[in-house]
């Protein structure tokens, strides 16, 4: 893994820790490994590098109805406010919170919107991993 990779992972996964992520940890050079919700020890132990953490995460193909919906609202929203907004900043703080809003979403339905699979960062989640209603 490129440095630039673990910086991609470590970013995506302290946004998800509050989450409750389930995550396959690896011990380094060793061929012992878990499946567990990651926590500060196990982030700690992927900065100091010697586990290796691989989330399971959701495809985005795999979004349901019901939160393409949500997600829909979320921009709907956004774009009737930002259309009625004349000034520059105040569009500027409604596109922040608007990102940080489908960020939230993203993460808390355990979507990969990082592309972290397709990069092998992250492993696809069984269907029956995670709640989705």
């Amino acid at each position: 893994m490129t440095q630039e990779e673990k910086q991609l992972l470590l970013k995506d996964l302290c946004a998800r820790l509050p989450y409750n992520v389930i995550c396959k940890l690896s011990v380094k050079d060793v061929n012992v490994s878990i499946t567990v919700q990651l926590d500060l020890g196990g982030l700690e132990h992927f900065i100091v590098g010697t586990m290796d953490v691989l989330p399971y995460l959701r495809p985005m193909s795999s979004m349901t109805d019901e939160e393409k919906k949500k997600l829909k609202e979320i921009s709907d929203e956004y774009l009737d406010q930002w259309m009625s907004a004349n000034d520059p900043s105040v569009r500027w703080k409604l596109d922040a919170n608007n990102s940080s809003k489908r960020a939230e979403f993203y993460n808390s339905h355990y979507l990969d919107w990082n592309g972290l699979i397709e990069k092998s960062l992250a492993l696809e989640a069984p269907a029956d991993m995670y709640k989705t209603s």
